[in-house]
């Protein structure tokens, strides 16, 4: 193919702009968040303002279609972070000037960079509270506001609830497998799919039950107490210098007397024969001793028989499913490290979709990807301290019976009641609590019924027959 020579002045020009403005270390802060999207949000915006339809009232719902597979529950988490992003929901000039030199934009109407430039975020948000149980088909949250605004801030809210989500999920049945009594710490940062997300799991994980991360930054954001314990490197940097691994537990338990020591760099049951002699004489006190490979089961058994008093942690690709193995086969284990399969796994495929517009209702119709119209909440009931159904139902319903759900958080520019990480944790362990034991267990889990009120049927089928 032959390229003119005006053609080929103009991808010279635009491969020396990129160039001079490459930031190859892509580090986010969070003047950065808004340019955090999608391009057709950007350029479904500009649209937008040529139509002259950037200020109409637009209602959007966040929500998944189905469950993770094997998962009966999803606990809602990652709003605190969503808020944040909202309150600060700004163009700077320089982002704004790097749009433009982009060239996509070059016939968008002069509006939308107006809208760009005084952007704030004007609307109000409903949402279910962080450690809520939600289930398919029902909005985790609810965003009212201009269309231009509300669809610009998909691509976010997507990201962050949708990961934290299935992190908190994953804790939570974690703990509900471990049972209150053991020790879950999360170890997931280097399996994180960024440092970014890395913080964000560490934070999830925490909200949902475990005790405590090793992730050091997400530890004093969050005001809680880091903790770890070892790596093999130490064992074998101090056993190759000292002379023994005796002598490199010495070294790490005298500066470190509280962290656990992991005993399987080379023969765990040698080196736990060597500190329960030590133990035995008074030489030392072991707060706990990790294992990180091989038959936990059997190791665990005979670490035990000999170290009797002295806290046994796993580690090594754990999940609830091994958990609930390593119990069922009476392993001798008090704690647990998650890493791995706790920050990946099986994502949770949530999808934000335009429910009102003016007041006037909107659904989506493709071939297995429909979507209930109007704005919706959900009401569950319980009996018993269990809850029994929920129905899905449009906002003007009142049912005396059950318990609304979404909750009025951001108003006016601002969020409404923010919440400690503690506060979280409690409702998380009580959503989970409440659950149904066939909604709970981690093979072939029961969701609760969702019942679609009356209402909600009728809306559904007079949206359907004005179809264009």
């Amino acid at each position: 193919m032959t390229i003119a020579p005006d053609r080929m002045s103009l991808l010279a020009a635009n491969l020396d702009r990129t160039e001079s403005t490459e930031d190859n270390e892509l580090t986010l802060c969070s003047e950065d968040m808004s340019l955090l999207t999608d391009l057709y949000q950007l350029t479904m915006a500009a649209c937008y303002a040529g139509e002259g339809l950037d200020t109409r009232q637009a209602s959007f719902e966040l929500f998944v279609r189905r469950l993770p597979e094997n998962f009966g529950y999803l606990i809602a988490m990652g709003l605190q972070q969503a808020l944040d992003y909202l309150e600060k929901f700004r163009f700077t000039p320089k982002q704004i000037q790097a749009l433009q030199a982009t060239g996509i934009f070059h016939l968008a109407p002069a509006k939308f960079w107006s809208l760009l430039a005084e952007a704030r975020f004007s609307g109000d948000v409903w949402a279910v509270p962080e450690g809520t149980a939600v289930f398919a088909n029902e909005p985790l949250l609810r965003v009212e506001a201009p269309l231009w605004q509300a669809q610009l801030v998909e691509t976010y809210l997507l990201n962050t609830i949708n990961y934290q989500t299935l992190i908190a999920t994953k804790a939570a049945r974690i703990r509900d497998v471990a049972g209150k009594q053991a020790t879950l710490l999360e170890f997931g940062t280097r399996r994180a799919f960024s440092p970014q997300a890395s913080v964000w799991a560490a934070r999830a994980a925490l909200a949902a039950g475990l005790d405590a991360t090793s992730n050091v930054l997400a530890a004093v954001k969050l005001g809680q107490k880091p903790s770890g314990t070892m790596a093999h490197s130490l064992v074998m940097a101090l056993t190759a210098t000292s002379g023994s691994e005796a002598e490199a537990f010495a070294a790490f338990h005298r500066y470190f007397p509280g962290a656990p020591l992991l005993i399987d760099t080379y023969d765990a049951i040698a080196a736990a024969q060597t500190l329960a002699e030590k133990v035995n004489a008074g030489e030392m006190e072991l707060s706990g001793v990790r294992l990180d490979s091989g038959d936990l089961v059997a190791l665990s058994q005979q670490v035990r028989s000999l170290l009797p008093d002295v806290p046994i942690f796993a580690s090594g690709d754990l999940d609830e499913r091994e958990i609930a193995r390593l119990k069922n086969a009476g392993a001798c284990i008090d704690g647990y490290g998650l890493g791995t399969r706790l920050v990946t796994g099986s994502p949770v495929n949530g999808v934000y979709k335009l429910v009102e517009i003016d007041g006037i209702p909107t659904m989506k119709q493709s071939s297995n990807k429909t979507t209930y119209p109007g704005r919706k909440q959900i009401f569950r009931r319980f009996e018993n301290g269990i809850m029994q159904s929920d129905k899905l139902g449009l906002v003007n319903e009142n049912s005396e019976e059950s318990q609304p759900l979404l909750q009025l958080v951001y108003r006016d520019g601002r969020k409404l009641r923010p919440e400690s990480l503690n506060r979280i944790r409690q409702r998380t362990a009580a959503s989970v609590a409440s659950l149904p034991i066939e909604t709970r267990q981690i093979d072939r889990p029961i969701s609760p019924p969702v019942e679609i009120s009356a209402a909600l049927l009728s809306l559904t089928a007079q949206t359907k027959s004005v179809r264009h």
